[in-house]
């Protein structure tokens, strides 16, 4: 395993200490051969197949008379590869293929609290999604063909009206690339940026995660709703005579307010939300349990013999004594903590690691097994 201070060839051979403080959220960073001789691992006839599965998220976008349109998949017909200006966005390409999730996994220098995934962009010539940004970070890796890269540190964001997609409204290019197979841009959040195709072109895109404030304040006041235990109930024994009997009086609000203010959550409360809600499955992933599952008994032994992997589609994470996995969470003492980190880590034990899991440890992996979030490797 390469040391997080030693350079990369991913990186243009700068350290990952080096590119977050001189790029990450500050400025682009072109990789010529950030990948040598990288070939692109899935033909688009696959991604067609991929585009009309109801549990892949894929959009359609065209082009034409000065007009963006946006079909969401299924898509079960495709234009033809002759036409021009149109392109096929696959969300997600790591939870069902094994070579897109050994790429996204080359990127966790970052923390997998904000990779999100890879998208896989098929574009004839001309074809792309037109000038916009994104309010995350995202290295661009071209996978086939050409694709002219135009980006822009402009402050004018402003977007076209009645568009499908975000579209700029003024776009003025600063800098233009043309990118080649293994070729990686860099582009840091709220980054002007245009690509088109050029004949036909794939490119693969990694995403980070950046959720709004206010989705994880909503999220965490649901969470919390199920620990709120204020007793009790609204009395007023010294309640007076009123000559205003649609106003709110002061002492009703005083008492309400009270009982609201004992509210109150903890560090402990927050990192459980944040680990359940950070590891949640997307809404368009389902696990498949194994179509003939082991017994309990025979799982463990072959776990202790070939050892176990997480499934491409699972998200397990970590804090304190706590560990997460696909939105589910659970207290563990020291010596079954030590394992499981090093599951969420490495993504994969051996069978030798098994030796020391505790019983409630196996339990555990056996269900996770029937519920298809581990494989016995």
């Amino acid at each position: 395993m390469k040391k997080f201070n030693s350079p990369i060839s991913l990186l243009g051979n700068i350290s990952p200490e080096q590119f977050l403080s001189e790029y990450w959220h500050k400025k682009p960073l072109l990789i010529r051969q950030a990948i040598p001789q990288f070939k692109a691992f899935i033909e688009p006839q696959e991604l067609f197949s991929m585009a009309e599965r109801d549990d892949v998220e894929s959009r359609l976008i065209s082009f034409f008379s000065k007009h963006w349109e946006m079909q969401r998949g299924p898509l079960h017909q495709i234009p033809l590869q002759q036409k021009k200006d149109w392109t096929l966005l696959i969300q997600g390409v790591n939870l069902h293929h094994t070579q897109a999730d050994e790429l996204l996994r080359q990127f966790r220098f970052l923390p997998d609290s904000r990779l999100d995934d890879l998208m896989i962009s098929y574009a004839v010539d001309g074809g792309g999604v037109g000038p916009h940004f994104d309010s995350y970070d995202v290295f661009l890796l071209q996978a086939h063909g050409q694709r002219r890269w135009q980006i822009s540190a402009q402050k004018d964001l402003s977007l076209i009206e009645g568009m499908p997609l975000k579209i700029l409204s003024h776009f003025t290019p600063e800098q233009e690339f043309i990118l080649e197979p293994g070729d990686m841009l860099y582009l840091p959040p709220h980054y002007a940026h245009d690509g088109a195709a050029i004949g036909e072109c794939m490119t693969y895109s990694i995403g980070f995660r950046a959720p709004a404030y206010q989705e994880i304040g909503e999220a965490f006041l649901h969470f919390m709703s199920d620990t709120i235990d204020l007793p009790g109930r609204y009395s007023d024994p010294d309640l007076q005579a009123t000559s205003k009997p649609a106003e709110i009086s002061q002492e009703f609000l005083q008492k309400i307010s009270e009982q609201i203010q004992k509210i109150q959550f903890t560090p402990d409360d927050i990192a459980i939300f944040l680990g359940e809600y950070l590891s949640e499955p997307k809404p368009s992933v389902y696990f498949s349990s194994p179509e003939k599952p082991l017994s309990p008994k025979r799982f463990e032994q072959a776990a202790r013999k070939k050892g176990i992997r997480l499934s491409l589609k699972t998200s397990m994470l970590y804090k304190g004594k706590h560990i997460f996995i696909n939105g589910e969470s659970f207290a563990v003492g020291r010596e079954d903590k030590s394992l499981l980190n090093k599951l969420a880590n490495q993504r994969f034990l051996e069978g030798m690691d098994l030796e020391t899991a505790s019983t409630d440890v196996i339990e555990a992996f056996c269900l996770w097994y029937e519920d298809g979030w581990i494989e016995i490797n």
